[in-house]
Order: structure tokens, then sequence, then C-alpha cells
């Protein structure tokens, strides 16, 4: 009988799940992943999590428990660092813990370690360590631990070329329109938006309320942090006395910066999730960096389990039009 792994479709999964399927398909293992959130999902990570947790802590919740029936393993990693400078959220550090001292009646839960600074063998000794979990020898660990990484290169063209991350990962994992690597055929608009903030947030529909496809139908082509050269952003001069410490954190500020000094977009939309801590620090940085630049018009929007649609659907249809306004005057100008 095959071992059925389970994924929660939330948190890393948006960046690493092509990777994490391909690694685990090629020991032979089953993936499963819960799909995407619900209003089910959520209320069940409502009524789990701590009441104090920001809301895409609590959709993980919620996605565990509609995986736990269904799967013999989980697999939950302990993400510490992954490109040797900072660190991620202490949500990702401690969601194992949480997740085993919240949750009952829990298939065994595989938590490797991922920290680049112990070496650069963290990643293979961290897939080493879950593929032995699972009972694999080392030459089929290896195999797929090189499948993994082709899988992660595949995605990041994707990405690059202008497909956003639920988009690859149907082309990569699902095979739907095949592997194409080339750049993406926008939908016309006479708009472009970068919608930032953190991918887990961005890329969930429902908590995000949708907000991609609409700005689509009001004729706006997006652009989100995913689809930004990462080297180049890498490069940003910030102006702080230090970097931020948190990955996604660092990540949309320098985002931010990049957009700002290079243009090309009409707008900036920051999401953001209420009860984040250092979501708030960062929409607030975003802020006066907006401040001082005026050239580009920025709106933060926060989301929580209370988010409405019709409320996102006003303020996001005022942006826009208040947008398309001053580019028409600018023109005529």
């Amino acid at each position: 009988m095959t071992v059925r792994l389970g994924i929660p479709a939330a948190l890393l999964y948006y960046l690493h799940y092509p990777a994490w399927h391909s690694f685990f398909s090629a020991l032979g293992v089953e993936v499963v992943t819960s799909g995407e959130t619900t209003r089910d999902i959520l209320d069940l990570g409502i009524r789990e999590a701590l009441a104090d947790a920001c809301v895409p802590v609590k959709v993980y919740f919620g996605h565990v428990m509609a995986l736990r029936e269904k799967v013999d393993y989980l697999f939950i990693p302990r993400m510490v660092c992954t490109n040797g400078e900072t660190t991620y959220c202490p949500k990702f550090l401690g969601m194992p813990d949480m997740i085993r001292h919240s949750l009952t009646d829990l298939p065994p839960i595989i938590d490797v370690r991922l920290d680049v600074r112990e070496g650069w063998t963290a990643r293979w000794q961290a897939c080493r360590q879950a593929g032995r979990a699972l009972g694999a020898d080392a030459w089929t660990i290896n195999r797929a631990f090189f499948k993994a990484l082709a899988a992660e290169r595949c995605h990041h063209r994707l990405l690059q070329a202008g497909y956003q991350p639920p988009e690859a990962i149907k082309i990569i994992v699902h095979g739907r329109g095949g592997r194409r690597t080339g750049p993406k055929a926008d939908p016309p608009g006479d708009l472009v938006f970068a919608v930032l903030g953190y991918p887990y947030a961005v890329h969930d529909r429902y908590i995000s309320v949708g907000l991609l496809p609409k700005l689509r139908k009001m004729g706006v082509r997006v652009l989100t942090a995913e689809n930004l050269p990462y080297k180049a952003l890498m490069r940003q001069n910030l102006d702080f006395d230090k970097r931020l410490f948190w990955t996604y954190s660092d990540l949309c500020i320098r985002a931010t910066e990049y957009i700002f000094k290079k243009g090309g977009v009409d707008g900036i939309i920051h999401l953001t999730a209420f009860g984040c801590g250092p979501d708030s620090l960062l929409d607030k940085f975003m802020e006066m960096k907006a401040r001082k630049q005026r050239s580009i018009p920025f709106m933060s929007l926060t989301i929580d389990e209370q988010s409405g649609e019709a409320g996102m659907v006003t303020r996001l249809e005022a942006f826009v039009d208040m947008v398309r306004r001053k580019k028409g005057a600018a023109k005529g100008a």
C-alpha cells in the first residue's frame, strides 16, 4: 500500500510545493494537499489556533485538520533560514510544535529543520532526514533531491516569466498547459499594479478575497514580488541602519524600493494581515517610502478572518479609478 503524505496548502506551500512534491513523489510517496482555502477550513483553524494568532496561522491550522484523517504522515518543516542572511517568522520556526501541542489524533509529523547557515549541505541533509523518516534508501533520496532542485528551478523560471505561484504550481505539478517557461501572455489592461505582501496572503484566494482576479477584471495587470528579479532585489540600498530581520518582510521592502526606483507600474497595493507583528512594521516602512517618493500611488489593505468582499471591492474600485484618472490627466498634460 502506498504511503500518503499530507502537505497543507498554506504558508510555505506557494513557493516550495513544486520542489516538495517532486522530492516525495520520487520516493514513491503519494502526496496529498488540502486544496484551496474555504470558509470551513478557516473556521476549523479559528476554533483550534490561538485567538491572537494572525489569520495565515489560523488558515494553516485549518488545512492541517482537513488533512489529518486522510494521510499517513504530515510534512511540516521547520524553516529557519534559506538565504544565509534573514530568518523566517517565529510561526515557521515553531509551527511543528504548535500543531503537536494544539491538535489531537494527528499522524506522525515529519518536521525537518532547514538552516543554510549550518553549512552548504544543509538542504541535502534536510531531504535525507525526511527520506529516512519514510524508509527510503540513500540512492533513492539522492535521486529525489536532484529532481526537487530541477522542479525548484522550473518554478523560479515561471515566476520570472510572469506567472503567479498558483499558476506555476498547476503547470509543474498538475501538467496543465505543459512545461511552459516563456513569458506569460497577460490579459489586456491599461494599468499595471504591483501587489506586495507575504505570498501566503497574496496568493490565497480566500483570505485575500480574490484580490488578484478582481484587479484583472478591472483592467489591471498585476505584478507581485515573486515576479521581480531576486538578485536585483538583494542589491537594493534601503538606507536602513540594519537589514530587516524577517525573510518575507525584507523581501517585500526590497521589492518596494526596487519598484519606486525602476517604475513601470501605475500603483502599489500592500496586502497586510491583521495581527501580524512583522507585517505591521513593514507596512509603516512602505508607507514612509511612498510618502517620500509620491511618484506611484500607494494603498494598504488589511485582511483578517472577518474580511468582507464588499468593502474590499469598494476600496479597490476607488483606488483604480483614482489611478486611472491620474494617468489620464498626465497624458493630457
